[in-house]
């Protein structure tokens, strides 16, 4: 019975340590978003001169640089959740490595599950009804920037040229995830 009782505390302690090393945030924000943004870079090379012309402005919501430290994890998943979708679709899988595609698909899948062991620490941090408030307006607006972003690709039929621009876009924000990544 003692080597019963010393194996059930044995079990009971690595049971405990398999569930607070699961729901510990592990989300290396700096470098992951480094390695995303050179696997974008190098899936299609240099921006094509002969795409000059679908350049747009997709109105980034500035906005959301302004959210609190406590939401930035949230709004950081939101971000990668919409590329994901994004880049799960219609890709100029003739002009780009197809590898490099899967890669920047995994790296994005990846962060995104880092983040959801984040997420629950973040929910009860924003209780307060006006951070709630400003959480709610900037995933909306994340909402209706990558629905512009869908709609501009869908009215160019998904061309090379408009993954191009959407691929140039992404290369901008990664600036914009830094300043957010800077203030977590």
């Amino acid at each position: 019975t003692m080597v019963q009782r010393s194996l059930l505390q044995i079990c009971m302690i690595m049971a405990l340590y398999i569930q607070i090393s699961r729901s510990v945030c592990l989300f290396q924000g700096n470098k992951m978003n480094y390695h995303i943004m050179n696997l974008l870079w190098k899936m299609g090379g240099y921006f094509p001169q002969q795409c000059l012309s679908e350049t747009t402005d997709f109105r980034f919501p500035i906005e959301i640089t302004k959210v609190t430290q406590k939401n930035i994890i949230r709004i950081i998943y939101e971000l990668l959740q919409h590329i994901f979708q994004l880049f799960s679709k219609n890709l100029p899988v003739d002009f780009w490595n197809t590898s490099k595609i899967e890669n920047f698909q995994n790296g994005i899948h990846h962060q995104i599950e880092e983040l959801k062991t984040c997420l629950p620490e973040e929910q009860s941090k924003a209780r307060n009804s006006f951070q709630t408030w400003i959480l709610k307006s900037s995933t909306y607006s994340i909402k209706k920037y990558f629905q512009r972003i869908t709609n501009f690709l869908k009215d160019k039929q998904y061309s090379h040229c408009s993954w191009e621009a959407v691929r140039m876009e992404l290369r901008t924000c990664h600036i914009i995830f830094d300043s957010l990544l800077k203030k977590k």
